[in-house]
């Protein structure tokens, strides 16, 4: 009974302000302040707020909240205490992630793996010329050379 006076004063006011919200001619904003406001009394009209207010000052349904509490704390720590308890030597060691191989897809069942990218796609694509790489001949550089230039433009900056 409280919970219906209660719905019906909140919808009364909502509803109040809508028509100020009107009256300022923002229409679209009064709209939307109505159709929340009808709401409460809609949930009281149709039975929902008694049926929800019966469960909620119903001894016997917070029992059955508490059971399930209790069934979900049993659930978990006995999968914790299983998962402590095999910690590895009921089940094979897994594989680090990087050192597992890719599934293969169900179209490709049986086929080799292809890689995601084709080897030949990293190079620049610039075109095939008849010139030659200029770093095609020299050994990778070490890093003390990759710092030279940084060194000159320093030494050249008083730095």
């Amino acid at each position: 009974m409280l919970a219906e006076t209660i719905c019906a004063a909140v919808s009364a006011a909502g509803l109040g302000i809508a028509a100020l919200t009107a009256y300022r001619r923002r229409f679209l904003t009064a709209a939307r302040i109505t159709a929340y406001a009808l709401v409460p009394i809609g949930l009281v009209l149709t039975g929902v707020v008694e049926w929800v207010s019966g469960m909620v000052f119903e001894p016997s349904v917070w029992i059955g909240f508490g059971l399930l509490g209790a069934s979900w704390l049993l659930f978990m720590t006995t999968r914790a205490v299983e998962r402590r308890s095999l910690g590895g030597a009921g089940k094979p060691a897994k594989e680090p992630r990087a050192a597992r191989a890719p599934k293969a897809s169900g179209a490709a069942k049986g086929a080799p793996l292809r890689d995601a990218v084709a080897p030949a796609a990293s190079a620049p694509s610039l075109g095939t010329g008849s010139r030659q790489q200029p770093d095609a001949g020299r050994a990778p550089a070490t890093p003390a050379d990759d710092f030279s230039d940084i060194e000159a433009i320093l030494k050249k900056h008083g730095i």
